[in-house]
């Protein structure tokens, strides 16, 4: 039996979405063909001779891009057992069934795919569930995927750059912020990956050339105990192999002891979902700290040597032109610009279906009818200034990918500035520092890779 996994897109990363299935299918006996299609043609030949086609939705740009891609596959090959898994595919479930797919699989999909691909037949549609199950992690299988050299790039200064690999030490996220799609899938649940597990993947990646690791875990410090020790071994058994992580501004504070450990490991630079720096707006996002918590998140990460990479929802319902500029002022207060990613002054909250911001008397008043276009309820700003600052911003950056940061940062704050009714803002030079390490393909999620329609899942 053929089996045709297929990605669309994984933030610039080999798709460890396509490479764990592909274990669990392989040893079930299937044949499997793995194509991301961000980076290769997909070919007509292993459309028609699947027998089962899976699609990966991780997230919102993902499962926009699969929808042609669902529809030309449907077109070939009508006969073939079609199923979608990945965080957005319970979030997508209606839409997905529209376009031909059969069965619908959320977190922890690879026991289920593998009993689908075996026969099982699918489950009804329904409310999303409220537990995940617990599964036997396998080694994932990254044969015949693109090589590593073909994904995101680690630039380290001085003209270095790294191959990077990736992979899951965790899923899920025992937090409930409003606006991330994990929640609807793992509502405050997580499991852990066995270290061997991990360690082997990251061993099969570095003998393919990876010299750095992303961990794509949602929040890497869920379970500090379990974290530490899988970098305390990665940094044992393979010294020169850096990594990143993606760590909550409250697990930073309340982990702090760890923070130099953690750089000592090989740590590069830790990702934070900051998100604004108004209290107000925090609260309603349920982010679990303060604008004060960030700065001394902040300088706790300086204190341990470690890079803080801030990442945003700079446009919101609750933005003011002031608050825009409020927050280019603290970043560059803070020392920040070269940390922050162009692309992160320009993102807008996304509001999917099964937004836990849909429980919000405010949220639904500003929202109009679920767009299945989009795949997203829309909103309009009260100030149109607000929409209009964010669609130039977008453009700016779509355009000038690749700039310097602070020569974005400053055509950025000079507009912000203009629009707010500001005198010209001063520039502010710090001190020379080393270079921060950025990923040619930097940490966000948007609704697609189009610089008119950044949006944050």
């Amino acid at each position: 039996m053929n089996a045709l996994l297929i990605s669309t897109y994984e933030l610039g990363r080999q798709p460890f979405g396509l490479a764990s299935p592909a274990a669990w299918l392989r040893a079930a006996g299937w044949n499997v063909a793995c194509v991301d299609v961000a980076k290769e043609r997909l070919h007509r030949a292993a459309i028609e001779r699947a027998d089962l086609v899976g699609f990966h939705l991780p997230m919102h740009t993902a499962t926009r891009l699969a929808g042609p891609v669902i529809a030309k596959v449907k077109e070939i090959n009508a006969a073939a057992r079609l199923c979608a898994y990945g965080l957005y595919a319970p979030l997508n479930a209606g839409w997905l069934r529209s376009l031909g797919i059969d069965a619908v699989f959320g977190g922890e999909f690879e026991a289920a795919l593998k009993e689908y691909a075996l026969g099982a037949a699918p489950s009804e549609a329904g409310p999303l569930p409220t537990s995940v199950p617990r599964i036997h992690f396998l080694v994932p299988d990254r044969s015949g995927l693109p090589a590593l050299s073909q994904y995101a790039t680690l630039d380290v200064g001085g003209g270095r750059r790294k191959i990077v690999g990736s992979t899951e030490a965790s899923r899920g996220c025992r937090h409930l912020c409003r606006h991330c799609p994990v929640v609807p899938i793992y509502n405050g649940q997580f499991r852990i990956v066995p270290p061997d597990v991990v360690l082997a993947d990251i061993d099969a990646q570095v003998a393919a050339g990876a010299e750095h690791v992303t961990f794509g875990d949602p929040d890497f410090f869920n379970g500090p105990t379990h974290a530490m020790r899988v970098v305390d071994a990665l940094h044992a058994a393979l010294p020169h192999v850096t990594f990143d992580v993606t760590i909550k501004v409250e697990h930073l504070l309340h982990q702090r002891h760890l923070l130099r450990r953690l750089a000592a490991a090989g740590c590069a630079f830790v990702t934070s979902a900051v998100e604004s720096i108004d209290d107000e707006v925090l609260r309603t996002l349920d982010k679990g700290h303060t604008r004060q918590d960030f700065e001394d998140a902040v300088a706790a990460c300086r204190e341990a040597d470690l890079t803080f990479v801030p990442t945003f929802v700079a446009f919101h319902p609750w933005l003011t032109l002031d608050g825009y500029c409020d927050l280019l002022d603290l970043i560059d207060r803070l020392d920040l610009v070269d940390h922050v990613a162009p692309i992160q002054l320009a993102i807008r909250l996304l509001i999917p279906d099964g937004s836990r911001l849909l429980e919000l008397d405010d949220v639904r008043a500003r929202v109009g009818p679920f767009d299945a276009a989009t795949l997203a309820y829309p909103w309009t700003h009260a100030d149109i200034r607000v929409d209009a600052l964010q669609r130039d911003i977008a453009r700016l950056v779509g355009v000038r990918a690749g700039a310097d940061r602070r020569a974005m940062f400053d055509e950025i704050a000079g507009l912000a500035y203009s629009r707010a009714g500001r005198p010209a803002r001063a520039l502010v030079r710090r001190p020379a520092r080393p270079p921060v390490p950025q990923l040619s393909e930097p940490w966000y999620c948007c609704a697609e890779p189009n610089p008119d329609d950044l949006t944050l899942v």
